[in-house]
C-alpha cells in the first residue's frame, strides 16, 4: 500500500501508485480545464502533489507549457531572487566495490586509474580551489569500506576546514557518499557537514537492482531509506536526485516528488536540494547504451516543474550540462551550479584528468571567473554564501525562512558581500567591473533599510581587506 508516512521504501515509493499516477496523467494530459486549475493552484506557491505534477509533465499543449515556464521563473524569483549559489565537487577517491553499470568507478573496470587522495594531497586540492575563489565544496568518494571508511571521510572533512590560504577558506562541506548507518550520519553531523547528498539513481526497483548487480548498493531499500537514517542521525539538510536516462523519465519524476513528499510527511522538512543530472559519457561508459535519454526540451520542462511543485527546494545543475542548457534551466528554477569542476581524483592541483580517473565528462569547461562573469551578464548574482549553515539556519529553520520568502533580507545581502570578496581576491578586471556595477544596483533590492545600510558598511569593510560578514 502507498503510504508517504511509512519508513519502508516500497511503501513511500510505491510502484503501483506510480503506475496509477502515470495512467491518470495520460488520461488527463489533454484535460485543459484540469491543467489550468493545477497551474492556478501552483500560483499559491505551496507546491503540487506528484500526481498533479505528472499531469502537467504529460501535457503537451504549447500554450500551457509556456505558462509552466513563466510560472517557474516567477516562483524562482519569489523564493530565491536572482541569486545563484556557487560550489565545486572534490573527488577524494574513486575506489569502489559496487558494480553500477552506468558508472566508471564500478569494480570490474580495469581501465580506470584508481586513486585515493592523502591528506597532503587534499590540502593541495583545497588550496587550488581556494585560489579560484570557491567557498563551498561537495566531497565525493566511491563506496569502499577498506579504502574509503567513514574515518577517512571524517579526517578529510577536518583537513578541508582547517586550511586557511591567503583570504581563502572553505566555509561549507557538503557530502555525497554512499548510504550508511545512523551512527555514521551522527559522526558526519558532528563533523559539521552542510548537506548530505545521495542520488537515488532510479526509483524503479526492478531496474535499480539490474543497474546495481553487485555490491552493497544493490540493496534498494537500504539505499532509498538512507535519508530517513540521516535525519535520525541529526542531519536535517538532505539532497535528493535521480540520474535521468536510466529509466523512463516520467516514472523517475513521480518517484522523486514522492520522496520529497515523504520527507515532509515524516520529518516536517523536505529536501534542501534536488539535483537533476543526466547520464553522460565516461571511461568504460557509453550513454547511448541506455535508451531512456531525454531531450534538452524535456529536461527543461522537468526542471520547471520541480520548481513549481517543490518551490522551496534548492535546485542543482552541474557541469555535466553545457553552457547553453545551464543558461536555459537557470531561468526556470535552478538555484545552485558548479563552476570550473573537475571530476577526477586530484584534478584541481595536478590535472588528474590525465590519469584517466574522471567520473564523467565535463561539458562546461569554463573557469570560475568566466562562469561568474557570465552569470552577471545574464542578470544573476553569483553567491558564495554559506551563512545559513553557519548560523544554524538548517532544516525547518531554513525552510521557514524560504517559505516565508524572507530571502531578500538575508541571503540577498549575504550574496552581495561574498561576491564582493570574490571581486577583491580573485576576479579578473572585466569580472570586477561587472560585479561592482551589479552590487551597486542590487543594494536597492534589499527591502529592509537597516539591513541595507549594514550591508553597505560591510562592503566597505571588505574593500578594506576584512572578510566573512554575514546576516
Amino acid at each position: 500500500m502507498y503510504n508517504p508516512k511509512s519508513l519502508k521504501a516500497e511503501e513511500f515509493i510505491n510502484h503501483e501508485e506510480i503506475l496509477d499516477t502515470l495512467k491518470y496523467a495520460d488520461e488527463n494530459k489533454d484535460n485543459l480545464e484540469l491543467v489550468d486549475s493545477l497551474l492556478k493552484k501552483a500560483e499559491e506557491l505551496k507546491g503540487l502533489t506528484h500526481r498533479e505534477a505528472s499531469v502537467l509533465l504529460a501535457c503537451e499543449d504549447q500554450e500551457r507549457v509556456q505558462k509552466m515556464y513563466d510560472l517557474a521563473e516567477k516562483i524562482k524569483k519569489d523564493f530565491y531572487g536572482n541569486r545563484i549559489v556557487m560550489f565545486a565537487p572534490l573527488y577524494l577517491s574513486n575506489y569502489c566495490v559496487n558494480g553500477c553499470v552506468y558508472c566508471p568507478y564500478h569494480l570490474k573496470n580495469k581501465h580506470i586509474c584508481r586513486k585515493k587522495l592523502t591528506q597532503e594531497e587534499i590540502e593541495r586540492e583545497v588550496i587550488a580551489l581556494q585560489d579560484m575563489g570557491h567557498k563551498r565544496l561537495a566531497i565525493e568518494a566511491g563506496e569502499d569500506p577498506v579504502n574509503n571508511p567513514i574515518e577517512y571521510i571524517l579526517e578529510s572533512i577536518k583537513t578541508i576546514y582547517s586550511i586557511k590560504h591567503k583570504n581563502g577558506a572553505i566555509r561549507r562541506v557538503n557530502v555525497n557518499i554512499a548510504a550508511t548507518t545512523v551512527e555514521n550520519y551522527r559522526k558526519l553531523k558532528e563533523a559539521e557537514i552542510g548537506t548530505y547528498i545521495l542520488f537515488q539513481e532510479t526509483y524503479h526497483k526492478e531496474s535499480y537492482e539490474k543497474l546495481h548487480p553487485t555490491g552493497p548498493k544493490h540493496n534498494y531499500a537500504y539505499h532509498t531509506e538512507a535519508m530517513d537514517r540521516a535525519m535520525e542521525g541529526g542531519i536535517d539538510d538532505v539532497g535528493l536526485g535521480v540520474l535521468f536516462g536510466l529509466e523512463l523519465y516520467r516514472y523517475e519524476f513521480a518517484g522523486l516528488l514522492m520522496h520529497a513528499e515523504h520527507l515532509e510527511a515524516v520529518h516536517g522538512v523536505g529536501p534542501h536540494t534536488i539535483s537533476v543530472p543526466r547520464i553522460k559519457r565516461a571511461e568504460d561508459i557509453d550513454p547511448d547504451v541506455f535508451d531512456n535519454g531525454i531531450s534538452d526540451e524535456t529536461f527543461a520542462k522537468i526542471c520547471a516543474l520541480i520548481r513549481i511543485c517543490v518551490p522551496y527546494t534548492g535546485m542543482i545543475i552541474s557541469t555535466r550540462e553545457s553552457k547553453e542548457v545551464r543558461e536555459k534551466v537557470i531561468r526556470l528554477g535552478v538555484s545552485q551550479i558548479s563552476g570550473a569542476s573537475r571530476t577526477s581524483v586530484g584534478g584541481y592541483a595536478d590535472g588528474g584528468e590525465e590519469e584517466n580517473s574522471q567520473q564523467f565528462d565535463v561539458s562546461d569547461q569554463r573557469t570560475l571567473d568566466e562562469v561568474v562573469a557570465w552569470l552577471m551578464e545574464n542578470g544573476y548574482i553569483p553567491s558564495f554564501c554559506t551563512a545559513c549553515y553557519r548560523e544554524g539556519r538548517t532544516g525547518d529553520r531554513f525552510m521557514a525562512l524560504c517559505k516565508n520568502r524572507q530571502i531578500q533580507n538575508c541571503c540577498h545581502p549575504n550574496a552581495l558581500m561574498t561576491l564582493k570578496e570574490f571581486l577583491m581576491d580573485y576576479a579578473s578586471q572585466h569580472t570586477k567591473e561587472l560585479g561592482e556595477k551589479m552590487i551597486e544596483q542590487e543594494l536597492d533590492n534589499i527591502p529592509n533599510e537597516k539591513v541595507r545600510e549594514l550591508c553597505k558598511k560591510h562592503l566597505i569593510d571588505i574593500s578594506n581587506n576584512k572578510r566573512d560578514f554575514r546576516f
